[in-house]
């Protein structure tokens, strides 16, 4: 088939994928004990932990206090091939091989980092080997469509890693070569064999035969990369294999553009997005109409609005940690608050947490099924 014309056939087996996946599951109930609150990952059925467990955290050395949370009723373990290259889902699979049938009690979501990067770097092959005459009305285009839609726009774009930003040129520099050179790299087998041989490593790291859920990509950063064809082409291979149940797409910047995105194309069943109390306002309709069409959503980055690990970014403006303490009464920390904020709308699933340590674990786990009245900004 020619790759102009598989880019239209593959639409329309996405469209008759979203039709299929419009069904939702039932209710699927893991580790529920007295204490915890659940709630439903959208159509998955999942009963999730309204606080899940981070894989950032997590290594080799460090994942035994987990135990903890999951005597506590968390059920929910994130990990990435990205969190100490793959030394997280090691940990996951030393803290599932501790207590027999535990894999069953618990639901196991992972990530393809690093997909994004093959779209960006066949576009920069491409735009390298371009004349500069070429080269310039390009590098506009992407700045054009970059300002437009207005992802750095203080508020709606907050920077929770170092490099974050150095993210977004590439991407938009990707989506502005689309229109002229999508045919030169869609169908490339590089993205099914990043997809595959990423599942794979990260099953042999964890030990176990299949993930729940797998996010594809990790970190998008605009809408048009979930438009690659061999996304949604992968996962449904992996499915039949057994090895994948549900899809999912992560996302810290234009995390409403993607989560519109997501939901428009009907095959992503969960989004897990920024959203904090700085840039909820954003957020709060395409979260509303995602929800109603069944995607689960998950809030990440929620207490990194006013509290953060990386030194770089240190100290948090005093002006985002006042405003938390100004919309959510009572005697907490900040983080624990801005927790229990996202946790206050009913289309939020759960909120991931990372839980260094037991402390962190009693206190990010206490906000639970709490509902408090939030207060003007």
């Amino acid at each position: 088939m020619a790759l102009t014309n598989r880019r239209s056939f593959l639409q329309s087996a996405i469209a008759g994928a979203a039709l299929s996946a419009a069904a939702p599951a039932p209710a699927q109930t893991r580790n529920q004990q007295s204490g915890m609150a659940y709630r439903k990952l959208g159509r998955t059925g999942m009963m999730i932990s309204e606080v899940v467990s981070g894989g950032d955290p997590i290594r080799s050395d460090n994942y035994d206090h987990l135990n903890l949370a999951l005597e506590m009723g968390l059920n929910y373990l994130d990990m990435a091939p990205a969190y100490g290259r793959g030394d997280c889902e090691t940990a996951y699979g030393k803290l599932l091989a501790q207590s027999p049938g535990r894999r069953d009690k618990v639901f196991l979501t992972t990530k393809i980092s690093g997909f994004t990067n093959i779209r960006n770097q066949m576009y920069k092959e491409i735009f390298d080997g371009l004349p500069a005459d070429k080269q310039a009305p390009i590098l506009k285009r992407a700045e054009e469509m970059k300002q437009a839609r207005f992802v750095e726009k203080p508020g709606y774009f907050l920077e929770y890693y170092p490099g974050q930003r150095n993210q977004i040129g590439p991407a938009y520099l990707s989506n502005a070569m689309q229109q002229d050179y999508a045919h030169k790299v869609d169908g490339s087998a590089k993205f099914r064999d990043f997809m595959f041989t990423s599942v794979e490593d990260s099953l042999k790291r964890v030990g176990a035969d299949h993930f729940d859920l797998v996010m594809c990509p990790h970190g998008a950063c605009t809408p048009e990369e979930l438009d690659i064809p061999e996304i949604l082409e992968t996962f449904r291979k992996l499915k039949q294999q057994g090895k994948v149940r549900y899809l999912g797409v992560t996302s810290h910047t234009d995390p409403g553009g993607i989560v519109r995105k997501a939901t428009a194309l009907g095959h992503y069943d969960a989004c897990m997005i920024a959203y904090n109390v700085i840039n909820g306002g954003y957020l709060e309709q395409p979260i509303a109409e995602a929800a109603a069409k069944g995607v689960g959503i998950i809030g990440m980055k929620v207490a990194m609005s006013v509290a953060t690990h990386h030194k770089s970014l240190q100290p948090v403006p005093q002006w985002r940690i006042d405003k938390v303490e100004r919309i959510v009464p009572g005697d907490m920390k900040a983080p624990m608050k801005a927790y229990l904020w996202a946790l206050q709308n009913p289309n939020i699933s759960a909120v991931i947490s990372n839980l260094w340590d037991k402390t962190y674990i009693k206190e990010n786990l206490s906000i639970v099924g709490k509902k408090v009245q939030l207060q003007s900004a």
